[in-house]
């Protein structure tokens, strides 16, 4: 079946046309692009269902609609025809309801009240992450019922993209497992060999065979420059043949920008491929490729590969060789360096110079005991800032929490965390009066009635009566303040200046809150301190009054001193192990500090040697484990 045809599955001139099931088997077997699947697919589905005409909608993250295929096809539109606009309209809507929608499709020349004679399709088309698109018929029928068969028949269009998209998968698995088996191949050609030599050139020559190439080089970065290593076919050559400087002058080309190079590159290219053109010219014609051998992210050899200009690379192929080059590269690397170890001839050179600078024997001894020396005099008399290192939390002196008024449903949230907010002015947030009133209401009408009551029962001399009778009223009246005081409280407002630190309520609008539940939390930010956690094995140093910097996560260049206010005596656990908290006064602060901010702090103890520095930790553990 060929690729891209738009009459791959309709039946020969002249011939019979197919049944359905054929046109379903011939459906199921395609192998064309994804795009013109889904035009032979609404193609299949208009036939089968005798529909006018078919589209398939994409919703972008925008929320538009854009047709990926149609059916028939159209080049000469200048507009969308009407069936297609309205459509898109009801995209939206549709993939919301997640269900299969008939709309009645009306013409610009219909009558107002007019039947409609064609009716809109529209079936969602569900993937593994919910709805992701449309598909839209037009059917030519006065009356539609949702039983009607053929609408069953298109609702099948979810279950062919499906078997598509699973058999286009089966596919990749195995172009994958097609490489890996040719990669595994030849790296284990590759490891037949202990020597540089023998596996460079197995290297070449397999690649060569399996991708029928005229010519496979592989080069390795020496210093600044690629050094051709082997060639496929090739047991003896010189660098100072053209080939060869032309082939290491493209492997250079793709060493320095790190890029698989094709040349000729195409168009849409990229990359600089002049040294491959011109490998491919001079020495073809013929279709090269450069790929890297990287090796701790790096680029540290090159592999280029020649075959006829006529028979180019493919993407496939291009794939394959990577993964083989990926594969082999550790191999082929470590064998060159037991081969040529540039470590022993740095250390020779290295050795040398300090043997000229020191002394013409025993070099390495004098020139590692110098250093010892050096390092342990430095430790025991050089003196060095003693700090205890501790995490911190920055918090707000003042913290003020606005709760709830009452218990009732919370309306409207009109601040977010961090919005300033001005004492007694700034409404939080308002809760639902509508219940209080309509208690309101009864109340007074309580009041009215046990008013009414005490005057009909003093018309009659009846005092006891209207004594009850006046007490309810008195009742009533208590409740009426009480809800009308309730109303007024319902905008919730804050009894000082500050900033929101807590209360993202937004979310929870139209929830029932209780009485003193914790609405926001208030606190000027002109007044932060920080909370630190010191460990405990640093805590005997800690004392009042002493100095120190901390830095913010958010600022990490930006130290700020402080002083110790007070040391917490009761240990605490964070993190599994035990901390104290110390309180420190911020001697500066920034405005973009905000409470919960947290970073490291030191405190500075004093000036001891760094040999008590270095050391305290290791020195402390051992004297546990030893109970010295």
């Amino acid at each position: 079946m060929s690729e891209g045809s738009d009459h791959a599955l309709e039946p020969p001139q002249g011939g019979a046309p197919p049944s359905m099931i054929e046109l379903f088997n011939r459906l199921g077997r395609y192998e064309g692009t994804p795009e013109e699947f889904l035009f032979h697919l609404l193609q299949t589905q208009s036939h089968a269902s005798g529909a006018e005409a078919g589209a398939i909608l994409r919703v972008t993250e925008e929320g538009n609609a854009e047709a990926v295929a149609m059916y028939p096809r159209h080049t000469g539109w200048t507009t969308a025809p009407v069936w297609l606009a309205q459509a898109a309209e009801l995209a939206a809507q549709v993939i919301a309801g997640g269900e299969t929608t008939i709309r009645a499709l009306h013409g610009p020349g219909d009558l107002y009240g007019q039947k409609a004679r064609e009716h809109l399709v529209l079936i969602p088309l569900t993937g593994a992450r919910g709805v992701r698109g449309l598909a839209v018929f037009v059917l030519d029928t006065g009356d539609l019922p949702p039983t009607d068969p053929r609408i069953e028949r298109l609702e099948l269009t979810v279950a062919f993209m499906h078997l598509h998209e699973m058999r286009l998968t089966l596919q990749n698995r195995r172009h994958d497992l097609g490489r890996l088996r040719v990669s595994m191949d030849t790296l284990a050609a590759v490891n037949e060999h202990n020597r540089f030599t023998g596996a460079a050139m197995a290297l070449c020559n397999e690649m060569a065979a399996r991708w029928q190439c005229e010519r496979v080089s592989v080069g390795v970065l020496v210093g600044r420059y690629v050094q051709v290593k082997g060639i496929s076919n090739t047991e003896k050559f010189s660098r100072k043949m053209k080939l060869v400087q032309d082939i290491e002058a493209a492997m250079e080309e793709c060493v320095d920008q790190d890029l698989a190079i094709v040349a000729p590159a195409p168009r849409e290219a990229s990359y600089v491929s002049r040294a491959g053109t011109e490998l491919a010219r001079r020495h073809g014609p013929s279709s090269v490729i450069s790929l890297p051998l990287r090796r701790g992210g790096k680029p540290v050899g090159v592999v280029t590969a020649e075959r006829p200009a006529d028979r180019p690379f493919d993407m496939h192929q291009i794939e394959s060789m990577r993964l083989t080059c990926e594969l082999c590269t550790s191999r082929l690397m470590d064998l060159h360096l037991h081969d040529r170890w540039f470590g022993a001839k740095l250390a020779g050179g290295l050795r040398k110079g300090l043997a000229a600078a020191v002394g013409p024997r025993h070099t390495w001894l004098k020139v590692a005991g110098v250093a010892i020396c050096a390092f342990l005099a430095f430790m025991v008399f050089a003196r060095g800032d003693y700090t205890a290192d501790a995490t911190f939390a920055l918090e707000a002196k003042v913290r003020q929490v606005v709760p709830a008024p009452f218990e009732g449903i919370l309306k409207a949230v009109n601040v977010e965390m961090g919005d300033p907010v001005s004492a007694d002015k700034t409404v939080l947030a308002v809760l639902d009066t509508a219940e209080l009133r309509e208690q309101l209401a009864a109340s007074r009408v309580e009041q009215l009635q046990a008013l009414k009551s005490a005057a009909e029962a003093m018309r009659d001399q009846e005092t006891v009566k209207a004594q009850i009778a006046r007490q309810e009223a008195r009742k009533a009246e208590a409740d009426i303040r009480l809800l009308q005081s309730r109303i007024r409280r319902a905008s919730v407002r804050s009894p000082v200046s500050g900033t929101v630190v807590e209360g993202d309520l937004k979310r929870h609008v139209g929830r029932r809150v209780r009485l003193g539940d914790p609405l926001f939390h208030v606190a000027p930010l002109d007044s932060l301190r920080a909370q630190l956690y010191v460990s405990e094995d640093q805590i005997a140093d800690v004392r009042v009054g002493q100095e120190g910097r901390l830095a913010v996560l958010s600022y990490p260049g930006q130290h700020f001193p402080f002083v110790v206010e007070r040391v917490n005596p009761v240990a605490e656990v964070v993190e599994r192990k035990n901390v104290f908290e110390v309180r420190v006064r911020l001697l500066q602060t920034e405005k973009w500090m905000r409470p919960g901010m947290a970073g490291v702090a030191r405190i500075t103890i004093d000036r001891r040697p760094y040999a008590y520095i270095w050391s305290r930790r290791l020195v402390n553990w051992i004297r546990m484990k030893l109970w010295w």
